[in-house]
């Protein structure tokens, strides 16, 4: 049998370049329709946390929320979704300050679509109507959780929202929804992250197991206050690795509470399952302002968050439209004409091109430019290691490693040895 199956993979028998071809289509195959919205109803924000990728505005500001003709072109938009499955992701600021245009977007979606909605919130003021936007079962949380309580306490807290009331509001919402609706994620201080053990065990005594790692943003406020940001490759793939070992010995030791780093998850997927993730760090190209798109408070449309924190912070103007008007417009066509690795010198001759992609807006943050050369970017530093790492740990033999990476890629058992090519 292996023989025929070795015989069929030959080169030319054809279908081994056949199989070729088809994975590569399948990772640059982009969804035809908008099927991914991240909603900003208001940027006003009862925290006021030194990492802050956005410049939020003061909880009792006024002016920086929807307005009526806003939210009308918004509910607008939603209504006319052609997409089989719409996801809706509710940013800000923070978007429980205003449950009313939550509420009205939900109620907008056309019957027959699919639709799933996500509010990012700090979790500080739960009250009976966001818990009743909340019991609805397409409606997901997440939430960020900075590690020990001490840690979370000291880059979000302060006197007027002590941690204790976050962590009350968390624990409340796991008994009453269970694990499955509820994700949290860290911001990590490169320079001092917490021990990888101590981080762990900060998610799981909630029960929480999948950790998505992301470094402080070189973003909005912390630009400012975190200016060391910028360049911070080397310190966070060192610890990035030594968490992925933390958690590997620990899923070997603990195989009933099994782990995952998310991001470095979405990897391994991205290398072994074409067209199985989207995130818009791993595509390309990279295709901005398609199935993809950010309305801010004021209307304005964002290829990325990331693109909108830029603007927002008074870098440069990364806008590509408006709800009114839309957002096919020359500026998203300017974007994109850079949004790819193809004809790049560095990229064409990477092992790693097939799984990697294309982020025009962080190259922008970090050096105001997109023409640096690609391997002297954060973003292919970062991602270098990150795949080095991914491909050392599926070469190896140990048993370890392969339970985890089984887990990791939802195998029904370890992930097989296998022998790359040399």
């Amino acid at each position: 049998m292996y023989d025929r199956i070795e015989k069929f993979l030959e080169p030319q028998s054809g279908l081994s370049e056949l199989a070729q071809t088809y994975i590569e289509a399948c990772r640059r195959a982009a969804p035809p329709d908008l099927d991914y919205l991240i909603l900003v109803p208001t940027l006003r924000c009862n925290l006021a946390c030194s990492y802050c990728q956005v410049s939020r505005a003061d909880a009792q500001a006024t002016g920086y929320d929807w307005d009526d003709a806003t939210l009308a072109a918004v509910i607008e938009l939603v209504s006319m979704a052609n997409a089989k499955a719409l996801k809706i992701e509710f940013q800000g600021g923070e978007p429980t300050l205003r449950p009313d245009l939550i509420e009205a977007v939900i109620q907008a979606v056309p019957a027959g679509v699919d639709a799933s909605f996500v509010i990012c919130t700090n979790l500080q003021e739960v009250d009976d109507r966001l818990l009743s936007i909340f019991d609805r079962e397409d409606v997901s949380i997440s939430t960020s959780l900075d590690g020990p309580l001490d840690i979370h306490a000291q880059q979000r807290m302060d006197a007027a929202h002590p941690a204790e009331r976050f962590v009350t509001n968390l624990e409340q919402l796991i008994e009453r929804y269970g694990v499955e609706k509820i994700s949290a994620l860290p911001t990590i201080d490169p320079l001092s992250p917490p021990a990888p053990d101590a981080l762990t065990k900060a998610f799981t005594k909630f029960g929480l197991t999948s950790i998505y790692l992301r470094p402080v943003n070189y973003q909005g406020f912390a630009r400012k206050r975190h200016a060391y940001s910028r360049d911070i490759a080397e310190a966070w793939a060192s610890y990035h690795r030594r968490f992925i070992e933390h958690v590997i010995q620990r899923n070997w030791e603990r195989p009933s509470e099994v782990v995952e780093e998310t991001y470095f998850s979405m990897l391994l997927r991205r290398i072994f399952r074409p067209s199985m993730v989207r995130h818009v760090d791993l595509r390309n190209p990279n295709p901005l302002g398609h199935d993809y798109v950010v309305i801010d408070f004021d209307g304005r449309a964002y290829p990325t968050d990331e693109a909108r924190m830029l603007s927002r912070s008074g870098v440069i103007d990364l806008s590509i439209g408006d709800i009114f008007s839309g957002w096919n417009t020359p500026e998203r066509d300017a974007l994109n004409a850079a949004s790819t690795l193809d004809g790049d010198p560095a990229c064409d001759n990477c092992a790693y091109k097939p799984y990697c992609g294309r982020d025009i807006v962080d190259d922008i943050s970090r050096y105001g430019t997109i023409d640096r050369p690609r391997v002297d970017t954060e973003f292919c530093r970062r991602h270098l290691a990150l795949f080095d790492l991914a491909f050392e740990l599926i070469a190896s033999s140990d048993e370890r490693v392969r339970y985890s990476l089984g887990r990791w890629l939802n195998l029904a058992g370890p992930m097989p040895e296998m022998v790359l090519a040399r």
